[in-house]
């Protein structure tokens, strides 16, 4: 396809987009219905959290605005819906912080190893003008941050024990194949290995790799507790999750129904936040009563050690937001 007919077919691609929406908010016939995308399964903690906002929508606009929510991925994947996003066809989607960062950098700095001390000191972060700056940097790509969903702390677990930064020396784990998660593991004295999530549990399994790292209902759910027994609270990465919506549809809706989608957001936050923790407390019950299991807290100060380990990939992949991270760790 030659240029100009790629610039042709973007147009006819936008325009239909616009139209799809102006079909949307501009009917006076029936209600608005805007299209939540969600790649998680429906029952999903995040999907409580999107299931919140569409009531709470519904309810407050006496039924004038509905939000129909689509999970499981079948509006694509978040790569697909961000550009569907942009483009106006999708009108809100749940979506993890790393893709996001694309149209927000600042959004890197949050996302760094060792940088919260707890969950409270995360949403202390999130829920303040810092979180709320990140968002609104959004709205010069045209996608409109609504708030942050939570995805929970992400924690090492193994074939072999591992207690302290110490034994994690020569131990192979797998990791993301990204620069910055390699980068924690290698930092830690262990080998990093790129892998696909799909072959983490034979790959445990045979030896090929000695541990890996995740929340822990993936942990669960990938039932990679039965061949990485040896779990250490490491809460090294908190990384969240945001809902955002479209600046086409934002832009098509009244002030009055902006600000209620805007408001419903938030208290959505907090239902998705209480299922988050809910998940997390009967997949640690189920995993306690497993009798294989073998959990390790991590003590403050060996926790601190391990921080300090990584502590130089704050400043490789905090470039240009050393003030916003500095931030971040002062924040109580």
């Amino acid at each position: 396809m030659g240029k100009k007919a790629k610039v042709v077919t973007l147009m006819l691609t936008v325009a239909l987009a616009f139209s799809v929406t102006a079909c949307g908010p501009g009917r006076a016939d029936g209600p608005i219905v805007l299209r939540l995308a969600e790649t998680h399964a429906a029952d999903y903690a995040t999907n409580q959290g999107n299931l919140a906002l569409a009531r709470l929508v519904e309810e407050r606009t006496n039924g004038r605005v509905r939000i129909e929510v689509f999970a499981g991925g079948t509006l694509g994947d978040e790569t697909a819906v961000i550009q569907e996003l942009l483009l106006g066809s999708i009108d809100i989607g749940r979506v993890s912080a790393a893709p996001v960062a694309e149209f927000s950098p600042g959004i890197n700095a949050i996302m760094l190893p060792f940088l919260y001390r707890d969950a409270d000191h995360m949403w202390a972060v999130l829920n303040s003008p810092i979180g709320d700056g990140l968002l609104a940097e959004l709205e010069s790509a045209g996608l409109v941050g609504l708030t942050w969903f939570d995805s929970g702390a992400r924690n090492f677990y193994t074939r072999i024990p591992i207690r302290t930064l110490d034994d994690f020396a020569g131990v192979r784990f797998r990791m993301m194949d990204s620069r910055l998660m390699m980068g924690i593991v290698d930092r830690l004295g262990g080998s990093p290995i790129a892998m696909g999530l799909g072959e983490v549990y034979g790959a445990l399994q045979t030896g090929v790799i000695d541990g890996a790292e995740n929340n822990l209902p993936a942990y669960f759910a990938l039932s990679h507790y039965e061949v990485a027994p040896y779990l250490l609270f490491s809460g090294h990465l908190r990384v969240p999750e945001l809902l955002i919506a479209s600046g086409v549809t934002m832009s098509r809706l009244s002030a009055e129904d902006q600000a209620i989608i805007r408001n419903a957001a938030f208290e959505a936050q907090l239902a998705q936040r209480q299922a988050w923790d809910e998940f997390e407390i009967e997949v640690m019950e189920i995993i306690q009563r497993n009798p294989n299991v073998r959990i390790t807290e991590m003590p403050p100060a060996e926790w601190q050690r391990l921080a300090d380990a990584v502590a130089p990939l704050h400043v490789e992949f905090g470039v240009g937001h050393e003030a916003l991270i500095q931030q971040i760790i002062n924040t109580r």
